[in-house]
């Protein structure tokens, strides 16, 4: 990618915004680099507003020996992608919003900045009784196919698919942000540091060892305080 031409990430962003998009109102760099989280493989996440723009989008390039990720809305178009995470639960960009060092504001970046974070501190909407009684038959049956699987390979998929849901379930039945990918495990240690410890070990031996009993157990101990394991007379959609 160039490493000897990259420059500093605030110095590339600013270029970048002064180049691409110079009559912007108001432009964020976040992501790895502002968390001190950035690996030879860290972009530059930079969020861009600007009044003219009819629609948002979203671009991937090269520049300035960075990969850079930019997402460009209006000052209208951040709202529809703040209640989307809002709804799934998954707050990338009012995330992105809140932590993003400024690079350019004409008056409007303290009040986006205030609406995300009072997204972020009120956290997801509460699971009803009828949903978490859902996740809890999805988890079962997935364990069930777990204990009962002789295939190593599909063992693998199998554990893959009940770490998913577990930790799903673990945050939002807490009412926590969940994530996908490397923010599985960043949302259970926002949530609880010793927990999401416990969540990786048992894990981990099952994929050392092949031995599934920490796994199982972890399953029991999460599914305990709602009812445990559900199967017989669970329904869904009968009238």
């Amino acid at each position: 990618m160039g490493n000897l031409n990259k420059l500093n990430p605030i110095e590339a962003a600013l270029k970048f915004i002064n180049e691409h998009f110079p009559n912007c109102q108001g432009a964020l760099l976040a992501g790895s680099v502002v968390r001190g989280e950035a690996t030879e493989t860290s972009d530059l996440d930079i969020v861009i507003f600007d009044k003219n723009l009819s629609s948002s989008y979203r671009e991937s390039l090269i520049d300035y020996g960075w990969a850079i990720e930019v997402f460009v809305h209006n000052l209208n178009s951040y709202k529809q992608f703040f209640e989307m995470d809002y709804k799934r639960a998954r707050p990338s960009m009012p995330r992105m919003v809140s932590e993003g060092i400024v690079l350019k504001d004409d008056g409007i970046i303290d009040s986006i900045k205030k609406e995300a974070m009072e997204i972020l501190n009120n956290g997801p909407e509460e699971w009803s009784e009828e949903t978490i009684n859902t996740k809890r038959y999805f988890i079962t049956d997935a364990l069930d196919d777990f204990i009962g699987c002789s295939n190593r390979a599909e063992d693998i998929f199998i554990a893959n698919t009940l770490a998913e849901l577990l930790s799903e379930f673990v945050l939002r039945t807490n009412r926590q942000w969940i994530g996908a990918s490397k923010w599985v495990i960043r949302s259970l240690k926002n949530y609880d540091e010793e927990f999401a410890n416990y969540f990786v070990e048992a894990f981990d031996n099952f994929y050392k060892t092949g031995n599934k009993k920490r796994v199982i157990q972890l399953v029991d101990y999460v599914l305990q305080p709602f009812g445990g394991q559900l199967f017989d007379g669970f329904t869904f959609g009968k009238s």
